[in-house]
């Protein structure tokens, strides 16, 4: 009676057996996949173009891993990047005193780079920060060993310093420093008032100085202008004089040319007057003076105004004999007047005693008194 309800019992609840199975089965197999997919995971370590990792496998160092896909044992390594790029670590303000005890602050930046990642990873715990922590350092004893103003205007030997201080210690650490570049140094307050005073002062000793210069050479050009000045006025000046004595000399010798011919035309006019009562006279032989012939025939000249030369087919225009330009200098006259402007530097001396020689007749030009020269002998002229 009862077997046919146990029998459908017993197959109702062996269903629910059967899916507890199938689930049981695909929990331990999605557990496996992901547990393949984690451990695959795990080997796999991608390494960027400017890194390198350092590998440690229980914590042993193993190798360095080269950029690219690299395969490690999984859970139990680890891996270490290091940036091979260069790096820029900013030093932060630092106070100092000066070798002169003069407060300064100062920060810098340093250039890094690791060249050697095995020996950054093993031989020091973050080559970043102390770097940093050395540079801190080596800064304040730079500032500490120079004097403000060394501070102030050498930058390159401070950066210099601070790049030979630190080579040694980032040698062993695998850095190198490839350049420190100090930024700002900054005195105190006090010390930059003093610093603008000083300034100040400075300035106003160059102004001073170049007002001065400029006044003393102003006045050297003025002096200079004015001798340049008096010495042309007293050369045009002494010019003057010469030629007023030139000319007083040339105005003596023509009064003295004028007053000899009045003499000579007066002795004439007297010798044909008695030619005259001579011819008056009944008797037909006359003694004539050889020197009213000769003042005869030079009073034709000058009246006629030329004379008739030994072919009688051309006249000869009434100049000076090479005598009287001589004895008046006309051929010295225009020479003077062209080297006027020529003789600057004239001897003053000479030329005083060339004016004074030619004022008493002892120069070129003859004398006031100059005699003309005298006709020879008496002779007879028979008519």
């Amino acid at each position: 009676m009862y077997a046919p309800e146990l029998v459908q019992f017993v197959a109702v609840r062996s269903v629910p057996l059967q899916f507890e199975d199938v689930s049981g089965v695909a929990l331990a197999g999605g557990l496996v996949l992901v547990l393949a997919i984690v451990t695959v995971w795990q080997m796999v370590e991608i390494v960027d173009a400017y890194d390198r990792g350092a590998l440690t496998v229980f914590g042993e160092y193993r190798k360095l891993l080269e950029p690219g896909l690299n395969i490690v044992p999984p859970f139990v390594s680890r891996v270490y990047s290091f940036d091979m790029r260069t790096q820029t670590l900013d030093v932060p303000t630092q106070e100092a005193i000066t070798r002169d005890n003069s407060p300064v602050t100062a920060d810098a930046v340093v250039y890094i780079r690791v060249m050697d990642a095995k020996r950054a990873f093993l031989e020091v715990d973050d080559y970043k920060r102390a770097v940093s922590n050395l540079a801190q350092t080596t800064l304040r004893a730079v500032l500490g060993d120079m004097e403000l103003d060394d501070t102030l205007s050498r930058r390159e030997r401070i950066n210099e310093r601070i790049r030979t201080e630190l080579d040694e210690p980032t040698d062993e650490w695998g850095i190198r420093v490839e350049s420190v570049e100090v930024r700002e140094v900054t005195p105190s307050r006090e010390v930059q008032g003093a610093m603008e005073q000083q300034t100040s002062a400075e300035r106003k000793r160059r102004a001073m100085i170049l007002e001065a210069q400029g006044e003393r050479r102003s006045a050297v050009e003025k002096a200079e202008g004015d001798k340049q000045s008096d010495i042309i006025r007293a050369q045009g000046e002494k010019q003057s004089q010469i030629l007023e004595a030139q000319g007083d000399s040339i105005s003596t010798v023509l009064r003295a040319r004028s007053a000899e011919s009045m003499g000579e035309r007066a002795v004439i006019d007297k010798g044909m007057d008695t030619l005259t009562e001579i011819g008056q006279s009944e008797s037909t032989t006359f003694v004539l003076p050889q020197e009213l012939t000769s003042m005869v025939g030079r009073y034709g000249k000058h009246l006629s105004g030329s004379d008739v030369e030994s072919d009688g087919t051309e006249l000869d225009s009434l100049e000076f004999d090479e005598e009287t330009r001589e004895l008046i200098g006309l051929d010295d006259i225009a020479e003077i007047i062209g080297e006027i402007d020529e003789q600057a530097e004239m001897d003053v001396e000479a030329m005083e005693q060339q004016a004074r020689a030619i004022k008493e007749g002892k120069g070129t030009v003859g004398g006031p008194n100059a005699e003309p020269e005298a006709a020879g002998g008496d002779g007879d002229t028979d008519d």
